[in-house]
């Protein structure tokens, strides 16, 4: 039996020109970057080589004195917990910090960390189509605000959401905006300095990188302080000793996905139009979960109303179809999704959803595999 991988939301295998770079970095046995003889400093050049490589990637300033920040980190989940954490301790007062109710775990429990400290905690309210409420945001947004973190696309529903017209409520009152953009890099164009925002976060495994390895992208000015002590590494916001060859594959990773970006970005838009086409040909009642909204072309959750998702998922599993009921991060518990049921969406469309996230790898045949995989399981389970 041969395994269909469509949870590519979780993670993705890597690529094989990343493994090599990868591979080939290591051998170069590239020493301690912060280390003054002579194979330090060529670490430390190859090092701030591949930051600049990556900024210019993702569309980072790097010129002269409003050059922006680049922090390498173990992944997106680090990336987020030193945007929320760092922008935070850098006030001389709490204030208010506002997320959106459809964040990652790595977002909103750092957030309601911070709210028993003291922070003003509010949530943005989600509509239907899976987009903020913006006039919510508005409504919620003062003098007090500090911090504004909203995901630029979610990583159940793939859904993506208003940034531009986020930013410039922010900006009216003077508070920052963090956008987690784990699942947003490598799936639609990105770019840090139009998206206006202040921090960025990404991690390289959800576009076939390694894990281990991810970044946070920080505007020049943006007040942050570190919440690692112990060393002056990466302007003094993450000490301990900087492992040179997992950012340069990082930048490989993102070479590959964007010098090719717009042929990647029709393929997996085909290949999503064809499974859910295929879906709601077979199966009239399923529901394809934000619909309405612009959303990541490869992210599918479908509903079938009436049928258990855990069951289906099981099902699937038996069968070779790996998928997800919900982000990976929460998938441990058997819980309804918090990002359908922030949505407002009737219980038997939360209690029937699958994501399907699909990537470069997958092929026009495992979609069709899916959808007869799906034919003869579901009639089983709606009994």
């Amino acid at each position: 039996m041969k395994t269909i991988y469509f949870d590519n939301n979780a993670t993705t295998p890597a690529a094989d020109q990343v493994v090599e770079t990868l591979v080939t970095t290591l051998q170069l046995g590239l020493k301690n970057p912060a280390s003054q003889h002579a194979l330090g400093r060529q670490s430390r050049k190859q090092l701030e080589i591949t930051r600049r490589r990556v900024g210019g990637l993702l569309g980072c300033n790097q010129q002269g004195s409003d050059e922006d920040v680049i922090v390498f980190t173990s992944g997106g989940t680090e990336a987020n917990n030193l945007a929320l954490l760092g922008i935070c301790a850098s006030f001389p007062r709490r204030g208010r910090l506002i997320i959106s109710g459809i964040e990652h775990p790595s977002v909103t429990m750092v957030a309601e960390m911070l709210e028993k400290d003291g922070w003003d905690l509010q949530v943005v309210n989600t509509l239907p189509s899976g987009k903020i409420n913006l006039d919510h945001l508005g409504s919620l947004l003062n003098a007090e605000t500090r911090l504004v973190s909203v995901m630029l696309a979610n990583n159940e529903t793939g859904v993506i959401q208003p940034i531009a017209d986020v930013v410039a409520l922010c900006k009216n009152h003077g508070a920052l905006v963090h956008t987690d953009a784990v699942q947003a890099v490598g799936k639609m164009k990105v770019d840090f300095r139009q998206l206006g925002v202040d921090t960025l976060s990404l991690s390289a495994h959800k576009i076939h990188g390694p894990v281990g390895v991810g970044a946070l992208l920080i505007k020049n000015g943006c007040p942050i302080t570190p919440v690692l002590h112990g060393g002056f590494q990466q302007n003094g916001l993450r000490p301990g000793s900087e492992a040179c060859p997992l950012p340069v594959a990082l930048s490989k990773t993102l070479e590959l996905y964007l010098d090719h970006q717009d042929a990647n970005l029709s393929r997996l838009l085909d290949l999503q139009l064809r499974l859910e086409d295929g879906v709601l040909g077979l199966f009239p009642a399923a529901i394809v979960v934000g619909h309405e909204s612009q959303r990541l072309p490869q992210t599918s959750c479908l509903s079938f109303p009436g049928v258990d998702r855990q069951a289906l998922m099981m099902a699937l599993d038996v069968a070779g179809v790996c998928c997800s009921t919900g982000s990976a991060c929460a998938s441990g518990s058997s819980e309804p999704s918090p990002v359908l049921i922030a949505m407002g969406l009737p219980e038997e469309v939360i209690e029937g959803a699958i994501r399907f996230s699909m990537s470069r790898f997958n092929t026009p045949a495992e979609v069709d595999a899916v959808i007869e995989i799906l034919s003869e399981v579901l009639p089983l389970l709606s009994e």
